[in-house]
C-alpha cells in the first residue's frame, strides 16, 4: 500500500448547474463551485491552503484565492492531459494532505465548453503552435483526424474488428447513462431517456461513433474538498476515503492517438494505473462495488472494463448485455448519467458522484452496500484513477 493510502478523504463536493450557456465567466463558475464544496464540507474559506488543478484550467488558483479572500496558499499544482488527468489532481491533493504540506486542498474544474470554445469543433488555436507538445498533430491532422471523436473512432473500429463488437454494444452504454441521467435533476438530460433505436438512428459523427456515442459539451463548474481522513470524520458527511490514486503513461504514448503500438485497441497506460490501484487499495477488481468510468465516448467504457480486469479481454459486450452495469447488477456504472448524460467537466463531476455513492446519497443509489468505488480519468491518453472507500475507522 502507498504511503498516502487511507490518509486523506473527500469531505466536500459542490457544483454549479450544468448548462449550454452559463451566462457568466469561467472564473465565476470556479468560485461558485468552490464555495459550494466548502459549504458542503462546513469548512471556512480562509482555511483553504492548497489547490490542485488541470493545466487546461483557465482559472488560476491565484485568481480564485484572490476573489474568495483566501489569505495564504502553501500548495498548488497542475496536471496536464485533459480528461486523462481527471483523477490526478485528487492524487496530488491526497499526497499534500498526507505529507502535511497542506490541510485543506480544493480541486476544481470550471469552463464554458459549450458557449465558449467547443472541443468537438476541431483543433484549438494552441494546436498550431510549433512546439513538441503539439508535434503529434502533424502525423494525424492531414488524414482528417481533427477532433477527439475522429481519433477515438479509429480505436473503436479496430476493437469491433478484433472482438465482433457492434454499434449496438456501444449504444447500450449510452442508453444506460441516459436512463440514469433521466432520474438526476442536475443532469442536462434529466427526464430524457433514450432507446437503443434512438441511438442507432442518431447521425454518424466519425464512423463508427454516432451522435449518441459522444459526451456533452457543458458549461459549469465542479469542486472537491480534500482533507485528512481524521478530520473528515468530524465533518458533516461520511468521508470518501482515498485508498488508491494513480497516474500512468504507457509505451509509445501519444495524446489520444497512440497508433504506433502493436495493438492500438489496447491501453497499457490504463492497465498500469489498474496495477497501482489494486496494490494501494489492498484488493483487486472483485473488491469494487460500483464504478464511474470516463465516458467521453461510449467505446472507451468497454475498453476500460477490460483493462481494469472487471471482465476479460473482448468480454465487455457480453458483460454489458448481461445487465452487469445496471443498478442491481454486479457493477453499477455511471449512476449520475456520466458525461454522456449529466455533463462534461473533464470527469470531475464523476468524482463527485463517486463521493455520493460512498455517502449513500446518489439519486440512483444501488440497492447493495457500496464500500469501494472506482473512478477513472480519460482514455486513451495519459491516464489516472481513484478508489474511494467507505470509512471503517470512524
Amino acid at each position: 500500500m502507498s504511503g498516502f493510502s487511507g490518509k486523506a478523504a473527500i469531505a466536500g463536493i459542490g457544483a454549479t448547474e450544468f448548462s449550454k450557456d452559463s451566462g457568466r465567466s469561467e472564473w465565476r463558475l470556479a468560485c461558485e463551485a468552490t464555495l459550494a464544496a466548502l459549504e458542503d464540507a462546513q469548512i471556512d474559506v480562509a482555511e483553504v491552503d492548497g489547490f490542485a488543478l488541470f493545466t487546461m484550467e483557465t482559472n488560476p488558483e491565484i485568481a480564485v484565492a484572490r476573489a474568495l479572500g483566501i489569505p495564504e496558499l502553501t500548495f498548488f499544482s497542475r496536471i496536464p492531459h485533459g480528461g486523462g488527468g481527471a483523477c490526478a489532481p485528487v492524487q496530488q491533493a491526497a499526497m499534500a494532505v498526507a505529507s502535511g504540506v497542506a490541510d485543506v486542498v480544493v480541486v476544481y474544474r470550471a469552463f464554458n465548453e459549450r458557449s465558449g470554445h467547443r472541443f468537438g469543433s476541431g483543433p484549438p488555436p494552441f494546436a498550431y503552435a510549433q512546439n513538441t507538445d503539439q508535434e503529434y498533430r502533424n502525423w494525424i491532422n492531414p488524414y482528417g483526424l481533427l477532433t477527439p471523436a475522429s481519433q477515438e473512432a479509429l480505436l473503436a473500429r479496430r476493437y469491433m474488428h478484433e472482438y465482433g463488437a457492434t454499434s449496438e454494444d456501444f449504444g447500450r452504454v449510452s442508453v444506460l447513462s441516459r436512463k440514469h441521467a433521466a432520474n438526476n435533476p442536475k443532469a442536462w438530460f434529466y427526464e430524457r431517456p433514450i432507446t437503443l433505436e434512438d441511438h442507432q438512428s442518431s447521425r454518424m459523427i466519425a464512423d463508427p461513433l454516432r451522435l449518441l456515442d459522444c459526451c456533452q459539451e457543458t458549461d459549469g463548474g465542479q469542486a472537491l474538498v480534500i482533507v485528512s481522513a481524521e478530520r473528515a470524520r468530524d465533518l458533516p458527511h461520511p468521508p470518501a476515503v482515498i485508498t488508491a490514486a494513480a497516474q500512468g503513461i504507457g509505451p509509445q504514448q501519444i495524446s489520444m492517438s497512440s497508433y504506433y503500438r502493436e495493438h492500438i485497441d489496447r491501453m497499457p497506460e490504463v492497465e498500469l494505473v489498474a496495477r497501482q490501484l489494486w496494490s494501494q487499495a489492498g484488493h483487486g477488481p472483485d473488491g469494487i462495488d460500483a464504478a464511474i468510468l470516463y465516458d467521453a465516448f461510449t467505446p472507451m467504457v468497454l475498453l476500460q472494463l477490460e483493462e481494469y480486469g472487471l471482465c476479460g479481454r473482448g468480454e465487455a459486450p457480453d458483460f454489458i448485455r448481461s445487465g452487469a452495469l445496471e443498478l442491481d447488477g454486479r457493477l453499477p456504472v455511471n449512476t449520475h448519467g456520466g458525461q454522456l448524460g449529466e455533463g462534461y467537466l473533464h470527469g470531475v463531476n464523476g468524482i463527485a458522484e463517486g463521493v455520493r455513492l460512498i455517502r449513500g446519497t446518489s439519486v440512483n443509489q444501488p440497492p447493495k452496500d457500496i464500500a469501494n468505488v472506482l473512478v477513472t480519468g480519460g482514455s486513451p491518453v495519459p491516464h489516472s484513477a481513484l478508489v474511494l472507500a467507505a470509512d471503517h475507522e470512524g
